[in-house]
Parts: structure tokens; C-alpha cells; sequence
């Protein structure tokens, strides 16, 4: 499919350097090579713009992601739809991943460094250690690092065409919050697995009725087929390799067409073809659920003393301020002045009185401390990494904030909604205005 004429040069360029590499490698120029993958690395499945899609790299992502579906037990399709699935997969990235650059959004290796600091350490491992694991299980490190890099990309390129972009009017919560949530309780959930079969932009009446046919036959595969392996065959979406699963979604997150469907379906059921603007859908209901009932919480009134470190300050030096003040306190100063001549805290002209704090408002540090103190004790320093601080509790209550975490919910909620929808339109846009040559059936 053509969809825009690519420049010429660049297009001719980019397909003589990979003629020109494997021609290389096959003549014995890079003699750590075997001459097997060589060979795949000539053979171009796609052209995407000014950029080619190699049959070594789509083998690549086909062998990962076989033996992903079956850790998971998941059926696997016929291997010409799964390798056809596969290609469009790595187009839509590409197409994303190529945008990202021309528009300037950039990953260095020092915050890839510490993303992969932090993936090591939710597995409780170091980066060394992670990578032996990865390296153990046969998955290149340099390979999974760049992976990560362009999950990254692509995630900042999602957050500033559109997540940046959406709006939730208190219009549309209160609506929310007067209709799905008084109506049920509480506010329900689903959690579905789709299909979607896509329908470009501008297409013909022929196309969508092709499409049409494609999504009527995946529904009659179901019949006789397990639904996660007629996703991974014939759905378009991102998740069709995960079996199509969406996961849990609220009701305010979901599009009018989707709720009105799954309201009249019961766990394990599914629909029949739906048609919307990005295309045709196939949901399955899975199960359901409702998040409704008080939800009371413990807040405290606190106040506090911070002396930051710096440059000037060092760690010992504000330590020894804090002990120092305390001592002070200890001896009958009053909390509040002391806090107005030494803070360097916002909460200074107020006496360091923070007010009435939530659970998970304040960093670890400072909740733990404050979570061990009786109303009118003072806290020992303590080390956060703001600084150092002296904190006092005035008082505690507990609270039902059911209405608040609603209200939050539903904002959530519907942002989250509203998000997916402009993505999906914005995905098929900017897939839709690529140019993309197909190569696969050249063999």
C-alpha cells in the first residue's frame, strides 16, 4: 500500500545500504558473521518511508514473541498470519519511532542507564546481575536495552501528542458521578479482551467492506477457536499479542459503544462486530466488578522544621542545626517560631503547619516518622531528600473519603478514556500519511 510518494533518493539510498551490507558481509568482510543470518539481513520485507524492515529483524521479533505466547499456553496461529501480524507491529512502531526523531524527542544513555537501574531493582537485582539473568535466558542485553530506549520514545511521544492534550471538564465528572457511579453504586468495572479489525482513514467503500468480511470471519473462528488465539490472527490492535486482553476498565472508561455492548453481556460472552470510526470490534466480557463502599482513611495535622543541604550546608551541618532545634524544643521553645526564623520550607510563615495530610502525600521518609508519633510528640532529624527535618504532630482523625476518591476516580477515569480514543485516531492517522511498501509475498 502507497499511501504518499516517499523522496526518491532517500528511499533508493537506504535500500542500496542494505544491498551494499549484505553484499559486504557475504564476501567475507566481517568474518564474526555466519553467512546464514547475513543473508536474511539482504532480504527486505517492507519499506517504511526511507527506512527498510529486514526478514532477519522480523524473524527476530517472531522468535520472541513464539515463545512468549507459548509461556503463556496460548495457541498459536498459522505462521503466515503471525508473521504478517508481526510486520505490522514493527511498521506502526517504526512509523511512531520515526516521527519521534524527526520532531526531536531523544532518550541519552544516562537516563537509559538509570531506567535500567531501576528495572534491575524491582526485579532485586543489580544492573550486572540482571543482565547475566537476561543473558542466561538468551536475550542480548544490547538488544534489550535499545528495546527499552525505544519504549521510552514512544512512551514521551504518546504523553506529548496526546495524553498532554486532554482535557476533563467538572462537567464531565459530575455527569460521571451522577450517572455510573449513583446508578451502580459504586463505580463498575469490566475486564474485556477486543479485537479490532482497522479501517483506514479514508477508505473506500470496497475496503470497508472487505474489513467487514475479516472481522465476520474472526467472529465465526470463535466458535470453534480459543479467543486469545483469534486475536493474535486477525486483530489490528497492540494487545494482539497478549491475546487481545484489555484488562479491568471502568465504565467511564469505556466508549459509549463498548459499555452499552458489554452491559448486555455476561462473563464470557461475546458480542457480535461493532462498528465504530477506528474500525470493527469483537469484545469479550470476561468478568466484572464493583469499587464502591466507604473508604475511610487516617489524616494528620502536622507541622514541620527543614533545613535543606547544599553546596554550603553539608549533611553533618544541617544534622547538627536539627539536633540543635530540638534540643530547644525539648526545653519549651515554641515549635512554630522556631520554624518561622529557621525553615527554608514554604510552610515557614505559617509556622511549618502543613495542614491536614493523606497517606502517600509526603515522601516515604517523612510519612514513616510521622506515622510514629503520638499527637504533641516532636520526631528525632530526619533525613528525606528534601533535607533534614523536625516534625511535629498536632493532631489525628480519621475520615470517609469515598466522595474524594470518587471525584478522583472518575477525572482518572475518563482522562484515561478519552486518552486511548485520541490515540488510536492519532495512530491511524500518522500510520495512514506513511508511505509503506510491502515485500513480504517477494520470495
Amino acid at each position: 500500500m502507497k499511501t504518499t510518494s516517499p523522496n526518491p533518493v532517500n528511499h533508493l539510498l537506504a535500500i542500496l545500504l542494505v544491498f551494499f551490507l549484505a553484499t559486504a558481509h557475504a564476501a567475507g568482510n566481517d568474518p564474526a558473521r555466519p553467512s546464514t543470518p547475513v543473508q536474511l539481513v539482504g532480504r527486505i520485507v517492507a519499506v517504511v518511508n526511507n527506512e527498510v524492515i529486514t526478514q532477519f529483524e522480523l524473524e527476530d521479533r517472531m522468535r520472541t514473541v513464539t515463545q512468549q505466547l507459548k509461556k503463556r499456553g496460548t495457541p498459536l496461529p498459522p505462521q503466515e498470519v503471525l508473521e504478517k501480524q508481526m510486520l505490522e507491529r514493527i511498521i506502526t512502531d517504526r512509523v511512531q519511532l520515526q516521527f519521534a526523531k524527526e520532531t526531536g524527542i531523544r532518550v541519552d544513555d544516562l537516563q537509559l542507564d538509570k531506567t535500567l537501574q531501576r528495572i534491575a531493582q524491582e526485579n532485586n537485582m543489580t544492573v550486572e546481575a540482571f543482565r547475566g539473568a537476561l543473558e542466561k535466558d538468551g536475550v542480548s542485553f544490547a538488544k534489550f536495552r535499545e528495546e527499552i530506549r525505544d519504549e521510552i520514545i514512544l512512551g514521551r511521544l504518546r504523553e506529548r501528542e496526546v495524553e498532554n492534550r486532554i482535557t476533563v471538564s467538572d462537567g464531565e465528572v459530575e455527569n460521571f458521578l451522577s450517572t455510573h457511579a449513583a446508578q451502580s453504586g459504586g463505580e463498575e468495572e469490566f475486564n474485556l479482551a477486543h479485537i479490532l479489525v482497522r479501517v483506514p482513514e479514508q477508505a473506500s467503500p470496497e475496503q470497508i467492506q472487505g474489513k467487514r468480511a475479516h472481522a465476520e470471519k474472526a467472529l465465526a473462528e470463535l466458535k470453534t477457536m480459543d479467543f486469545a488465539q483469534v486475536a493474535a490472527s486477525y486483530s489490528d490492535a497492540p494487545d494482539a499479542l497478549q491475546g487481545g486482553v484489555l484488562g479491568w476498565r471502568a465504565a467511564s472508561r469505556l466508549p459509549a459503544l463498548f459499555l452499552e455492548t458489554v452491559n448486555g453481556l455476561k462473563p464470557g460472552e461475546t458480542s457480535a462486530v461493532l462498528r465504530s470510526p477506528n474500525g470493527f470490534h469483537i469484545l469479550k466480557l470476561l468478568d466484572t466488578r464493583n469499587k464502591g463502599g466507604a473508604l475511610i482513611i487516617q489524616k494528620t495535622h502536622a507541622r514541620h522544621i527543614l533545613i535543606k543541604t547544599s553546596e554550603i550546608t553539608s549533611e553533618t551541618d544541617a544534622k547538627n542545626r536539627m539536633i540543635q532545634l530540638k534540643e530547644r524544643i525539648d526545653n519549651g521553645a515554641d515549635f512554630a517560631e522556631l520554624a518561622r526564623l529557621h525553615s527554608e520550607d514554604g510552610s515557614a510563615s505559617k509556622g511549618g503547619d502543613l495542614g491536614w495530610l493523606s497517606p502517600g502525600e509526603t515522601v516515604p521518609e517523612f510519612e514513616r516518622a510521622m506515622d510514629g508519633l503520638k499527637p504533641g510528640e516532636t520526631s528525632a532529624p530526619v533525613k528525606s531528600p528534601f533535607g533534614w527535618h523536625l516534625i511535629q504532630v498536632l493532631e489525628r482523625r480519621s475520615e470517609d473519603v469515598s466522595k474524594e476518591r470518587q471525584t478522583l476516580m472518575a477525572r482518572q477515569e475518563i482522562r484515561a478514556r478519552k486518552a486511548d480514543e485520541a490515540y488510536e485516531n492519532w495512530l491511524r492517522q500518522l500510520r495512514d500519511q506513511a508511505f509503506v511498501e510491502y515485500r513480504l509475498e517477494d520470495k
